[in-house]
């Protein structure tokens, strides 16, 4: 059975260290470790944790232990989170959260993952998000946050 290739924002990287998030963050790193999942970052992501506190950064390199590499920002996703801010399905001020959706639908990921309520993991905005896909030609793509992907590291059957 072919493993899910999850697209990791921010978000849930610095949640491993978060007193909200840090349970469901974690057993998500470690379906990563078992093998369950696949984990895909981004050069976005590398970006937004240069300017983290040193906890967080160590926290990235134990995601970057189980990601085959990472994945630029090329033009065609610049373009498609263009799409989604001229659509107003988020303003520029949140460029990176469209930008790592468009990453994530352009690479053909299987879901993204976040901790992002208010711009990513949002019913409408995941509506939203996929509508542009889908009138532009790409696949749909699931937005969840980790909770809610979680095998509780458990191997999947």
């Amino acid at each position: 059975m072919k493993k899910l290739r999850i697209y990791v924002d921010t978000s849930v990287i610095g949640g491993c260290l978060d007193d909200e998030f840090h349970e469901w963050s974690n057993v998500l790193l470690l379906d990563f470790q078992k093998g369950i999942f696949l984990p895909v970052l981004s050069v976005l992501t590398e970006a937004e944790i240069a300017d983290v506190p040193k906890k967080v950064q160590a926290v990235f390199t134990q995601f970057l232990a189980y990601c085959h590499h990472l994945i630029p920002l090329e033009e065609e996703s610049i373009e498609l989170a263009r799409h989604y801010l001229n659509r107003g399905i988020v303003t520029p001020k949140y460029l990176e959260d469209a930008q790592h959706i468009a990453i994530a639908t352009v690479i053909g990921a299987d879901m993204v993952v976040s901790w992002n309520f208010r711009h990513i993991v949002h019913f409408d905005k995941i509506i939203r998000f996929n509508a542009v896909n889908m009138e532009l030609g790409y696949k749909t793509i699931a937005i969840y946050s980790p909770r809610e992907v979680t095998c509780y590291g458990n191997q999947v059957s």
